[in-house]
């Protein structure tokens, strides 16, 4: 089992940068891939970001590439994505998400652990 939690979800206006980072437990992480999802009203959850943990690749979805920096702290077993130039669209529930790294496809699916998520909001 992993266990994971987010912080660092909150309100903030358009252009303004967060930063969010996830805390992982239970298990060594070498094997894992680390994701970011997405959640707003009334939509699917969608893929932001992804990292290999052993090796460090990373992938992004087209609607934050270049604005989103996702990395990880080997130390202390977290993952943070770095969020800047945000937009009102970017308002949504954000949630950490680990999953086997044999399986590099973006499905929220693919992941088999997830955490409560946060929620951010960005105001107009």
């Amino acid at each position: 089992q992993v266990q994971l939690v987010e912080s660092g979800g909150g309100l903030v206006q358009a252009g303004d940068s967060l930063r969010l980072s996830c805390a992982a437990s239970g298990r060594t992480l070498s094997s894992y891939k680390m994701g970011w999802f997405r959640q707003a009203p009334g939509k699917e959850r969608e893929f932001v970001a992804r990292i290999i943990w052993n090796g460090g690749r990373t992938a992004y979805a087209d609607s934050v590439k270049g604005r989103f920096t996702i990395s990880k702290d080997s130390a202390k077993n977290t993952i943070s994505l770095q969020m800047n130039s945000l937009k009102p669209e970017d308002t949504a529930v954000y949630y950490c998400a680990a999953g086997p790294s044999y399986n590099l496809a973006y499905r929220a699916s693919t992941y088999n652990y997830w955490g409560q998520g946060t929620q951010v909001t960005v105001s107009s």
